[in-house]
């Protein structure tokens, strides 16, 4: 790879934060919309900030938008030096755009309740759209604010599921609606919008952070590799290979992609030598420059070995010293 592709890899394209922006709209428009068509109506609560929000609207007519962006600028202070503030930028316009489109969906179906006699269905639904919602924000660099920005920070540093992690913080405040709506089987509801909503985080999540890799046997690897590096902005490895039938030396490329680039690396390789023979698979977590970072932690034993090492090397200088 050249050091032209590697510093272009750095560096974030100007289309990239606009093509963001859209996308964290459109999550927004199907966020807010399930919020205020299903939940809101029907009495079904749910847990973050929107379920705060919601638990304020049900017991002092508070507006959803007011309470909601509110209470995210004040957690995005904290959260500004751990994600930064092009995270915590997207954040605000994302919880800016959610609040305004439950706050007009709201307005003009507020004399009609969908699925009222469903409530149920209601929370599938709701917790349907909330999942999607919030993991298109997370794969995209943005949140919704609330427990989303929790488990964007816990998942910084730790590899821990982010579906798990915003259910565990939910859980306690949906079981605190119970106090407005005193009702149990309204708060079972919440518990089915959680468990919906978490499922459908990590869904798709994983779906827009899928990887493939490839193997590309051809005579014109060099060409294509280059092409790859320019074109595509991803890294070739080429690794040394003897064909046992033919009993003839060859060169084979090991290429590692996020899924949406295979369809443009299959372009470029087709436009060099249609007669490549290719291998595409899915591949579970890649980690590096051009992907995702590193996040585990450093292991007890781990550890114990440095110090250990550490200790030895003590005990070696003094007897050296006393020598």
């Amino acid at each position: 790879m050249t050091e032209k592709t590697t510093q272009a890899m750095k560096k974030p394209q100007k289309h990239t934060f606009v093509r963001d922006l859209l996308i964290l709209t459109l999550a927004m428009f199907i966020g807010g919309g399930g919020w205020a068509l299903f939940l809101l109506p029907n009495h079904i609560p749910l847990g973050g900030l929107a379920g705060f929000s919601s638990i304020l609207w049900w017991g002092f007519k508070i507006p959803v938008s007011a309470s909601f962006i509110g209470t995210n600028i004040i957690l995005l202070g904290f959260a500004l030096r751990i994600l930064g503030w092009r995270f915590c930028l997207k954040t605000i316009y994302s919880a800016t755009v959610f609040s305004l489109f439950a706050d007009t969906i709201q307005t003009w179906y507020a004399a009609s309740t969908l699925l009222n006699d469903q409530p149920f269905m209601a929370a599938i639904l709701g917790g349907g759209c909330l999942g999607v919602s919030v993991g298109l924000c997370l794969s995209y660099q943005g949140s919704t604010g609330g427990t989303d920005v929790i488990a964007a920070m816990v998942n910084k540093y730790h590899d821990i599921s982010l579906g798990k992690v915003i259910m565990l913080v939910d859980i306690m405040v949906v079981s605190s609606c119970y106090v407005v709506l005193q009702d149990w089987e309204q708060v079972l509801y919440g518990y089915v919008v959680l468990f919906v909503s978490s499922i459908c985080v990590d869904k798709v999540v994983n779906m827009m952070r899928q990887s493939v890799q490839f193997f590309i046997i051809s005579e014109k690897y060099e060409e294509i590799g280059r092409a790859i590096n320019e074109k595509v902005l991803r890294g070739c490895t080429t690794i040394s290979g003897n064909g046992f039938y033919s009993g003839r030396d060859v060169k084979m490329l090991f290429v590692l992609a996020r899924q949406n680039e295979s369809r443009k690396i299959f372009q470029t390789i087709e436009s060099i030598d249609p007669n490549a023979f290719v291998s595409q698979s899915a591949v579970i977590g890649v980690y590096g420059l051009g992907f995702d970072k590193f996040k585990a932690k450093r292991t007890k034993s781990v550890k114990n070995k440095k110090k250990l090492t550490e200790d030895t090397s003590n005990s070696q200088q003094a007897a050296i010293h006393q020598a």
